[in-house]
């Protein structure tokens, strides 16, 4: 077999393929461990930080991106109450991550 045909394979099922840079998935490892650091403590925030990773999390650009990770440095229930509407986000690209979390 050639190399050739040996890089097809291996991208088709997904073994040693290599990522586009302009794609809007990120990086796999990068993606399992934002998936490891938004499991929390209480089980609603698990479940919409879950969704909101599986459907929206790709297509962040790199600020949002960012915000997501200051979002997941809070304690769990300042973060619940920043998603439930109880709590004010910081104005900007805070707040238009909530939007979308909530969405999701």
């Amino acid at each position: 077999m050639r190399n050739e045909e040996r890089g097809a394979r291996s991208e088709k099922n997904g073994k040693g393929s290599k990522l586009d840079p302009r794609s809007p998935i990120p990086d796999p490892a990068l993606l399992q461990r934002v998936r490891w650091r938004a499991r929390r403590g209480l089980l609603e925030l698990d479940i919409v930080l879950g969704r909101f990773i599986e459907a929206q999390y790709a297509q962040l650009d790199e600020a949002g991106r960012q915000a997501f990770e200051v979002l997941l440095d809070m304690p769990d229930n300042p973060l619940w109450d920043m998603i439930a509407g109880r709590l004010e986000a910081a104005p900007g690209e805070q707040q238009a991550l909530l939007e979308k979390i909530r969405a999701a």
